[in-house]
């Protein structure tokens, strides 16, 4: 390897620009030259690509959202689109490319080792959906931002005696909800994995009325409904105070969690040492705080495996 490529593709995640930094900097430690990727895949068609060095990346670590900037882009998937982008790696000499994003970026990564591109893939989600790895990229920061917004909406429910709903991302993973809801006190957490009635819902709160308690705390997995369409179900059962927040991008942006700063360094760094030493085709991952890599194809087989114990719990402990 003499030169490598990185990119960051899909939607943005805390900690991303951790792994850019990462990757720059372990590869020209190792005497190799960077190219930066502007727009993921995007950025291949178009030609739109920078030269990185140590300067490039100073000061980024702490920083949300992505520097190379990110974009899905729809024409990579054409042969048309692919070829172009094949084209601009040859001209520009790239020998391997890291990267960063969800699902779906990594099925483009995947498509790029088919012909003959080493790839390294970086799990970068907030939504914790890749279900190879134990968590993505960004997770431990979005989660963390809800939770601080849990606290707010708290103060004002409990001072008002309100029910509020709050929608959070994750279309077809819940653990953006779960997580929050179980570390946050939810009383209600309704997620894709576990669907449950409006009967439910409705006797939770009314059973935490029922013994004093002001406010209740509902969260809602955007992939199991829209907050208001809720709100008027439950009104429509019974009569309680009940305001909604979508938290919606706010889930993405802001400083990395020190977590999200250390893993990104830390895959950045391993993606680039696995590049450069010849090894591509792969994603990398964690288990038990240890990053591994495997294969690209074995990983994107793997179905998430829903954490039914973390579930049960939030039940139990909104009693």
């Amino acid at each position: 390897m003499r030169r490598i490529g990185v990119l960051t593709s899909g939607g943005d995640a805390p900690g991303m620009n951790a792994a850019i930094r990462a990757v720059v900097r372990y590869a020209i430690y190792r005497n190799i030259e960077v190219l930066g990727i502007k727009k993921g895949y995007k950025g291949l068609i178009e030609n739109d690509i920078k030269h990185m060095d140590l300067s490039s990346v100073a000061d980024i670590i702490h920083r949300g959202g992505t520097i190379l900037g990110t974009d899905r882009c729809e024409e990579f998937k054409t042969e048309e689109g692919f070829n172009k982008a094949l084209d601009n790696i040859r001209y520009r000499d790239i020998d391997g490319i890291i990267v960063i994003g969800g699902d779906g970026s990594f099925q483009g990564a995947r498509k790029l080792s088919l012909a003959g591109i080493p790839t390294i893939g970086i799990p970068g989600t907030i939504d914790n959906d890749l279900a190879y790895t134990e968590y993505t990229l960004g997770f431990n920061t979005a989660l963390n931002t809800i939770l601080d917004s849990i606290s707010k909406i708290r103060d004002t429910s409990s001072s008002h005696e309100r029910t509020n709903i709050i929608e959070v991302m994750g279309r077809n993973c819940g653990d953006l909800a779960l997580y929050s809801g179980l570390a946050g006190g939810a009383e209600v957490v309704i997620i894709p994995e576990a669907p449950i009635d409006m009967d439910t819902i409705c006797e939770t709160i009314m059973r935490g009325k029922a013994r004093g308690k002001k406010h209740s705390i509902i969260m809602l997995a955007e992939g199991s409904g829209n907050a208001y369409e809720l709100k008027d179900a439950i009104t429509n059962k019974f009569d309680v105070n009940i305001r909604c927040t979508v938290l919606g991008y706010i889930q993405r942006g802001g400083t990395p969690s020190a977590y999200d700063r250390l893993l990104g360094s830390r895959l950045g760094a391993k993606g680039a040492e696995l590049l450069v030493g010849g090894t591509g085709n792969v994603v990398l991952g964690t288990k038990d705080n240890v990053i591994f890599n495997m294969d690209i194809d074995e990983a994107l087989k793997i179905e998430k495996q829903f954490d039914y114990e973390a579930y049960e719990l939030t039940k139990i402990l909104s009693m």
